[in-house]
């Protein structure tokens, strides 16, 4: 083994300890470059998806908010940081992007003519180290 990828696997394994220790949750173990599933109550989680949403907000132009309806499958991968890789479903909140409303407070459309979601995949990297979580990829439809 070569030595940068001696100090790639201690990263990996530093950044494992770093999540389990900043949450104070217990996981379960996750082996470098194998993804695994994530519980939807994860709190990592939760940031991730907020990162994910914002950034959908962002490219749309749409006058209203989405936000997470649905989490259908979640899963997190060890690689420079840690990747999430998220299959949700994305919904029309009722609140304008011009009001500067906080998403978490903001309710879904009711069923209707306002009423509109996508299914999406969403890659979100993370560097806790850095305290930086970024949107790599990004794909919805109807």
């Amino acid at each position: 083994m070569r030595a940068y990828e001696k100090v790639l696997l201690l990263v990996s394994f530093l950044t494992v300890l770093e999540v389990a220790w900043s949450t104070g949750e217990r996981r379960e173990v996750m082996n470098p470059g194998s993804p695994s599933n994530v519980s939807k109550n994860d709190q990592e989680l939760g940031k991730a998806l907020l990162v994910a949403t914002y950034s959908f907000n962002n490219q749309s132009n749409d006058a209203y908010l989405f936000k997470t309806s649905e989490v259908d499958k979640a899963q997190r991968q060890i690689v420079k940081g840690i990747r999430y890789i998220l299959e949700v479903r994305i919904s029309r909140t009722v609140c304008l992007k011009r009001q500067g409303r906080d998403l978490l407070d903001c309710d879904l459309q009711p069923e209707g003519l306002l009423h509109q979601t996508f299914q999406c995949h969403f890659e979100v990297l993370s560097l806790p180290w850095l305290h930086l979580m970024t949107t790599i990829s990004s794909h919805c439809q109807d």
